[in-house]
């Protein structure tokens, strides 16, 4: 997986670093997260029952990054909301199923199979995160999934829209309470480290999604 260098400022604590962490690197900050081309243009149908599938096909099986963190998550505040955040998922997986049966089949797109094969790789590197024994990075790779999931949930609702579903809001928690569980976790510098490294690859992989989806909204457009 790739990796980039994370510094600590002086008094900044955990948390706002996960947070800051997922929004530079993750969904929030990717253009074809927020286009007109995948949430309003003339194709937009299309492109959002593409990235409902590959969204699925990411996160829609159990046991899912959360599922798979629980089993690795020592911390009691960590625990205590794993637990919540595992039932939030299990709705998740359920509206984006949902959500992609009413879509029908994934739009045909040039390249396909490479397609498949990139999502494969993604979801092994998911959880080889949330499996993983450094203590703090499994965790920290479901906060950041919880954190970037606010941006990912805009364009779920957004198809659920398109394709006449109501979706409840979802119940990972917000942004103040993410951060206190990262705060309390990340209370030496080896848990720090590790949270932040797993909220870094967690959100590096959900940006290459979107690179993946982008580029098959370009191969569709010009095939």
């Amino acid at each position: 997986m790739a990796s980039l260098s994370v510094e600590k400022a002086g008094g900044v604590r955990t948390g706002s670093l996960l947070l800051a962490c997922v929004t530079d690197h993750g969904s929030a900050t990717h253009p074809y997260s927020r286009s007109a081309s995948l949430l309003a243009g003339p194709d937009a149908t299309r492109n959002l029952a593409d990235a409902i599938h590959f969204l699925c096909a990411l996160h829609g099986r159990h046991p899912g990054i959360v599922n798979l963190a629980a089993t690795r998550t020592v911390e009691p505040a960590g625990r205590a909301w794993l637990a919540v955040a595992a039932e939030a998922a299990t709705a998740e997986r359920t509206l984006m199923n949902r959500i992609a049966v009413a879509a029908g089949p994934a739009p045909s797109t040039p390249g396909g199979a490479n397609s498949e094969s990139a999502i494969i790789a993604q979801r092994s590197a998911l959880a080889t995160l949330a499996l993983s024994d450094r203590r703090g990075c499994a965790l920290g790779a479901a906060l950041a999934f919880a954190a970037d999931w606010i941006t990912i949930r805009a364009v779920v609702d957004s198809a659920a829209r398109k394709f006449g579903l109501d979706a409840a809001a979802a119940g990972f928690g917000d942004p103040d309470q993410l951060r206190a569980i990262a705060d309390e976790a990340g209370a030496t510098p080896a848990t720090e480290r590790a949270l932040l490294f797993g909220a870094q690859q967690l959100a590096l992989q959900h940006r290459a999604l979107w690179d993946l989806l982008e580029a098959r909204q370009q191969a569709r457009r010009d095939g």
